[in-house]
């Protein structure tokens, strides 16, 4: 009965049930928390803390603050539109084809470059451990082994999930229990408020720019979204799913940081801010403790992360496709594993292609994925109140309109602060999709919605 409620919603708007149903609310958690990466200051800590002046908690619990309202948004949607594609989906049928196409197309600089990001920032890791070893040796095998993986099935993709977040967890709680004792035994600067609020160096400006940084560290939990259609749950699961991760690795990350501020509080004396955390690793515990976190960073970013990110783009990927907005065969489904195995190997080779390409530009690639991600959230907010407040005259205003407009607000300051570089890089790419979408008109090969 379940599975023919679940086939009659898909049918509901146009699709067959292709994809295998086997996720529980667990699995979704699971996977938002692996996207995010509960450990993902430890690559960006230095960055994030000379940006907002030593207040680097301060900076993550306003980058949750404003993830949580954008959660609330994916759940509304995810509710009145079960269907995978995420924000391209959302704004597709909660605004009009046309937005929904743009909508999707933003979302792809994001998730089709993420990937790419993480394998590289783990490449480059191990090259520095391992000198002997080319950068691109350790990206092929990374690609190879994630996009095996993620073809073999959602299932198992979960399966080796739970596994690689519980050693995240396990490194994490050394290192809180470490500095913690480090910082009772007199290591660096005692306990202090400072990380949360520091009035000599406090201004708005500076912390939301340092926010614009530090919302990499979030991205992945509207990926959760992507799965709507191989959850066993009920509409609202992936809503629960995306709030409930969102608030377990937010609180993480202000853990961590805070604790990481209070050991090294001079963050203008870092020997290099793309290793700081390790630095910070190594005063409160020793060598070992360093180069523990180093090894959990390359799994965490270029395995786990990386897998949910293919996972996530991939199923983008297959709805555009069986929209025709993309190429059909993007849309083929394995037929053993129910995967959609074409896309899954189109964003492997896309992976390889882009981290040759951007080997030494990291900073150029991390715009391109910050400004993708901002404007499809953009987007999402806008899609909530047009589709319920607007479109179907609902008188929630507190959901339909007063949450989705302070989250558009929180995230358009946010997008606001990014740097010039990620929004001329951006715009780049929306050029790009409009002439794609001009020659897709023309060539009458985009689908018209009910």
């Amino acid at each position: 009965m379940e599975a023919q409620t679940k086939q009659e919603v898909v049918s509901s708007f146009g699709y067959k049930q292709e994809l295998q149903r086997s996720l529980t609310l667990r699995d979704l958690v699971v996977y938002g928390m692996i996207f995010m990466v509960p450990i993902a200051p430890f690559g960006i800590y230095g960055s994030v803390a000379q940006g907002s002046g030593g207040m680097v908690a301060l900076t993550y619990l306003i980058g949750m603050v404003g993830m949580i309202f954008t959660a609330l948004s994916y759940a509304r949607m995810s509710e009145a539109f079960p269907i995978a594609g995420s924000v391209y989906s959302y704004a597709q049928r909660g605004i009009n084809p046309t937005v929904g196409f743009f909508a999707g197309w933003v979302l792809l600089l994001d998730y089709i470059m993420v990937p790419s990001l993480l394998y590289l920032v783990s490449a480059s890791a191990l090259g520095a451990l391992v000198p002997s070893v080319p950068v691109w040796v350790w990206l092929i095998v990374f690609i190879a082994v994630n996009t095996v993986i993620n073809i073999r099935g959602i299932e198992f993709t979960a399966k080796a999930n739970m596994i690689i977040l519980a050693f995240e967890l396990i490194v994490l709680l050394l290192f809180i229990i470490v500095g913690l004792t480090a910082l009772i035994n007199g290591v660096g600067g005692g306990f202090s408020l400072k990380p949360l609020y520091d009035a000599n160096h406090f201004s708005m400006p500076l912390v939301m720019g340092a926010v614009s940084i530090a919302v990499l560290s979030f991205l992945g939990f509207d990926g959760i979204s992507t799965l709507a259609e191989e959850t066993k749950g009920g509409v609202h699961t992936v809503g629960k799913a995306a709030i409930i991760a969102l608030f377990g690795v937010g609180g993480l990350f202000i853990v961590q940081t805070w604790i990481a501020a209070m050991i090294w509080p001079d963050f203008t004396s870092f020997e290099n801010a793309d290793v700081a955390f390790y630095q910070i690793a190594e005063l409160a515990g020793g060598p070992w403790l360093k180069n523990l976190c180093i090894l959990a960073t390359v799994i965490s970013w270029g395995l786990a992360n990386a897998l949910a990110a293919q996972a996530a783009i991939s199923r983008i990927l297959y709805s555009m496709g069986r929209d025709k907005n993309l190429p059909a065969f993007l849309a083929k489904v394995h037929p053993r594993f129910k995967t959609p195995y074409l896309s899954t190997v189109l964003v492997a080779v896309i992976s390889l292609l882009v981290g040759l390409f951007f080997m030494n530009q990291l900073a150029a690639l991390t715009s391109l994925v910050n400004f993708g991600a901002l404007t499809a959230f953009l987007l999402l907010h806008v899609s909530v109140f047009n589709h319920y407040f607007i479109r179907n005259k609902s008188r929630n205003v507190v959901k339909h309109l007063l949450l989705p407009l302070i989250g558009f607000i929180i995230i358009g300051y946010v997008w606001y602060s990014l740097d010039a570089m990620s929004k001329e890089l951006g715009f780049i790419w929306l050029g790009i999709g409009l002439v794609y979408y001009i020659f897709l008109k023309i060539s009458k090969r985009t689908v018209v919605l009910e």
